[in-house]
C-alpha cells in the first residue's frame, strides 16, 4: 500500500528568469546592451584607426621611393653610353624653336658643348640642326661659347643641316668650321622681326574703348588695342636693324670670304641646300654619317644632347603644381585697398 504524496504546489519562478521573461514579453532589450553596443563601437573605431595608419604609412613610403628614385635619376641624368676613351663622333642635336629653358636653349646646349669638347675621345663635335629659329639672345650666347671652346680645345666643330637651319639656327651654324647641308634644305633667313596685332578700327566700328593707363610716354606702345605714333614704329624699327646688324656681323665673321654677299643675302630670304652652298651660306652636301665617315674619322656617333628624362619632366610638373598652389593661395588672401 503506497504511502500517501503530499500535495503538489506550484513554484514561484526565480526572479531573474521572471524579469527577463517580463522584458521579452514587453519587447524590451536584455539587460547590458550598452555595454555591447560600445565594445562594438570601440572595436570597430580601432580598426578603422589601424587602417588609416596602414595607409598613412604606404603612402609615405611611396613618397620616400618617388623621391628616392627622382634623386637617383636627377643624378644619373642620360650620358653617352659609349666608352668616351675610343675615338668617336660627339653629336648635338639642336631641334625646335630655340628659346629659354628649351631643349634647343643656351642652357642646354652650351653643357652638352662643353661635355663634348672636353673630352678626349671625341674627335670632333657636330651640331645636328632642324630648327626654324628663334631667340636671337640665345643664339648670341651658343654662337660666343662655339668660338671660346674651339679656341681652347683646337677641336673642329661642325653643322649639319636636316630639314632647316633658319634665322637664330643659321646665327649659330654660322660659327661652326663648316656647314653641311642636304639639297633641300631650307637655310638662311637672316633677319629679324616683331610682329603682333592692331585691332583700333575693329574697336572703333564695335564701339568698344580702349581705357588703358600708364606711367610713361612710351608704356603701353605694344598694346595691340591702342594705336602706334610714328615715333614709336621709328624707334622699335631702330633697335629691330640694329639687332640685325649684330646677325649680319656674326654670319660675316663666321662664314668670311666664302659669303658671296648679293643684295638679297641679309634680306630674310631663304634658299634650298644647293642654293646656299651656291652663296657660301653653306659648304657642302652631307648628312650626319657621310661627316662622321669623311670628314672626322670617327663612325662611332655619341649623343651628347641633354634631354629631361622621365624623373625631370616629373619633377619640372611636380614644381608647376606647388607653384600654381602657391599662387592660388595667394590670390586667396585679402588684397590690400
Amino acid at each position: 500500500m503506497s504511502e500517501p504524496q503530499p500535495p503538489e504546489y506550484p513554484q514561484a519562478p526565480e526572479p531573474h528568469r521572471a524579469a527577463t521573461r517580463l522584458e521579452a514579453e514587453r519587447g524590451a532589450t536584455p539587460a547590458g546592451w550598452e555595454q555591447a553596443t560600445f565594445e562594438k563601437l570601440m572595436f570597430a573605431t580601432l580598426r578603422e584607426q589601424r587602417a588609416t595608419r596602414r595607409w598613412r604609412t604606404v603612402t609615405r613610403l611611396a613618397w620616400l621611393a618617388f623621391f628616392v628614385f627622382l634623386l637617383w635619376a636627377l643624378m644619373h641624368r642620360g650620358s653617352p653610353s659609349t666608352d668616351k676613351s675610343l675615338p668617336h663622333t660627339a653629336v648635338i642635336e639642336i631641334k625646335g624653336e630655340i628659346s629659354s629653358g628649351g631643349d634647343a636653349g643656351a642652357e642646354s646646349v652650351v653643357a652638352a658643348m662643353r661635355s663634348a669638347f672636353e673630352d678626349t675621345g671625341a674627335q670632333a663635335v657636330v651640331l645636328l640642326i632642324n630648327s626654324p629659329g628663334g631667340s636671337p639672345v640665345q643664339a648670341g650666347i651658343i654662337y660666343d661659347e662655339i668660338n671660346r671652346l674651339k679656341a681652347k680645345h683646337k677641336k673642329a666643330i661642325y653643322a649639319v643641316v636636316e630639314e632647316s637651319c633658319a634665322s637664330a639656327a643659321y646665327y649659330i651654324a654660322s660659327a661652326t668650321d663648316k656647314i653641311f647641308v642636304d639639297k633641300a634644305s631650307i637655310v638662311g633667313s637672316i633677319g629679324v622681326l616683331m610682329d603682333g596685332f592692331g585691332f583700333t578700327g575693329l574697336m572703333d566700328k564695335l564701339g568698344v574703348e580702349r581705357r588703358l593707363m600708364t606711367a610713361g610716354e612710351n608704356k603701353g606702345f605694344l598694346d595691340p588695342f591702342s594705336p602706334q605714333t610714328e615715333k614709336q614704329r621709328v624707334f622699335a624699327q631702330a633697335m629691330l636693324d640694329q639687332v640685325h646688324l649684330q646677325f649680319i656681323n656674326a654670319v660675316k665673321a663666321g662664314r668670311g670670304k666664302r659669303l658671296k654677299e648679293t643684295p638679297e643675302l641679309f634680306s630674310g630670304l631663304f634658299w634650298t641646300g644647293q642654293q646656299a652652298i651656291d652663296l657660301g651660306l653653306a659648304d657642302q652636301l652631307g648628312n650626319i654619317d657621310f661627316v662622321a665617315r669623311e670628314v672626322v674619322k670617327a663612325e662611332d656617333l655619341v649623343d651628347y644632347t641633354r634631354k629631361d628624362n622621365v624623373a625631370e619632366r616629373l619633377a619640372k610638373k611636380f614644381g608647376a603644381s606647388i607653384g600654381e598652389g602657391a599662387m592660388h593661395a595667394l590670390h586667396a588672401l585679402p588684397a590690400l585697398r
